[in-house]
């Protein structure tokens, strides 16, 4: 304003439209780092809460499972998620995210390329404004392929050694994971043909959910879980412990599926995202409730365990398109998702695949129906929704398949009778915390 009032009236004529464009070129560079450094926080806030989801498992697993194996789990958690980090550092983000380094086109990425950070300080000219910083970015993709391991830990529990386990987690978190997301959300030849999956019903819960089953196919069920031509229930050591999992899960959702929108630097970014949040929110509240009229009308009781992965399921289920649908068709959504844990349950039991905590059901059964959900909502076909649940189910089912194989043929991947019988907690740490349930 002062070097207005010193020009002549004609010298301020003539800078106007200068200063104009000037003041234009501030305000948009103000505007990118503003769009950067929230989108950066909106990954780095979804991150926290993803990571809770990692509590979240272990309590669900530790409440499910009996007294005996309840430090196994805890020590499974905390290990694969520690591995699922150094794995997706060493190889898998660049695997999974390699821009132009494809080794493959479209199928496979680098090996070998380490994730490299911003530099101490970046200058607004070396950060990409356009997006996040790399650092935010590579934390929040992390979160998300710890989430896939641990699916894998509840349902091969009970019976699994430690250290063959410790071994999938390495190639599922550092290579297989790495490759399939790379045909999605690496640009990959899903990406092109038009496959649909916004926070990960396939991508993550569904790869999860094929690892677990090859994983109990592999090893079979526990002891006395079949016998007789009968189920043999074997009761959580507690649930309230699993209940408050669920509940931290369902609040790491909203990081999990609100972070998907991957930008917060606009009205209709914030917004979107709050609504991603009471989509995912109604999804999860229907599938809870859907299981429990559902198990009250088929056992005339309730089931505290159905309830719990009914929940579940409907925040699986709504993963794969949180943004689009009406709260209803979040809900009904959901519905589907509680409903099908329910029948899904039984029905493995009748294959004789023994899964401790519900996994398969929860994150691969509601994971295919959230991705085919997509068609209601979003732009994507049935066809291609179907490709992309045929082509994670074979890649990941075949090579977790080969790979449980090819451990148990080389160390062992269970442990023996005796050492199962008196739990894992004695058996493969030493520990003897609970030698009352020691037989349970």
């Amino acid at each position: 304003m002062n070097l207005m009032k010193s020009l002549t009236p004609a010298a301020a004529i003539i800078a106007l439209p200068q200063m104009g464009l000037a003041q234009e070129a501030l305000i948009g560079e103000a505007a990118l780092h503003t769009q950067y450094i929230f989108t950066t926080l909106l990954f780095l806030m979804g991150g926290f809460l993803v990571f809770f989801m990692a509590a979240g498992f272990a309590m669900l697993e530790g409440g499910l499972v009996r007294s005996k194996n309840v430090a196994m789990q805890m020590i499974k958690n905390i290990a694969l998620f520690s591995i699922a980090a150094i794995m997706y550092w060493l190889i898998g983000f660049n695997l999974m995210y390699p821009g132009d380094g494809w080794t493959i086109t479209g199928w496979l990425g680098p090996f070998f390329s380490t994730t490299s950070l911003d530099p101490v300080g970046v200058a607004p000219a070396d950060a990409a404004l356009d997006y996040a910083s790399i650092g935010s970015d590579f934390f929040f993709q992390l979160v998300f392929v710890a989430a896939t391991a641990s699916i894998v830990s509840g349902a091969v529990a009970e019976r699994i050694k430690l250290w063959p386990f410790l071994a999938f987690v390495v190639v599922l978190t550092g290579i297989m994971y790495p490759i399939t997301g790379s045909w999605q959300w690496g640009g990959g030849w899903l990406s092109e043909a038009g496959f649909s999956d916004f926070a990960g019903s396939t991508i993550v819960h569904s790869v999860g959910g094929w690892a677990a089953l090859a994983g109990a196919i592999i090893l079979g069920p526990r002891i006395g879980k079949y016998k007789d031509g009968r189920v043999h229930p074997m009761p959580g050591s507690n649930l309230a412990l699993a209940t408050l999992g669920t509940f931290i899960l369902w609040l790491g959702w909203f990081g999990f599926n609100g972070g998907s929108q991957l930008a917060m630097g606009t009205v209709g970014d914030v917004s979107d995202v709050s609504r991603i949040f009471a989509n995912t929110n109604m999804a999860a509240a229907s599938g809870a409730v859907a299981a429990l009229i559902l198990t009250q009308l088929l056992y005339r009781k309730p089931d505290l365990t159905m309830v719990l992965n009914g929940a579940l399921a409907g925040l699986v289920s709504i993963t794969a398109e949180p943004l689009a649908p009406t709260l209803f068709g979040a809900l009904w959504i959901g519905s589907v998702g509680g409903i099908i844990v329910v029948f899904a349950v039984p029905m493995l039991d009748k294959f004789k695949i023994d899964d401790v905590v519900g996994a398969i059901p929860v994150h691969l059964f509601a994971g295919i129906w959230g991705t085919i959900a997509v068609i209601f909502y979003g732009e994507a076909s049935l066809i291609t929704q179907l490709t992309g649940i045929v082509a994670y189910g074979v890649f990941t089912f075949v090579g977790a398949m080969i790979l449980w194989t090819i451990l148990k043929a080389t160390v062992g991947i269970r442990v023996s009778e005796e050492d199962e019988i008196n739990g894992l907690d004695m058996a493969e740490l030493g520990m003897e915390a609970y030698p009352e349930f020691s037989k349970g």
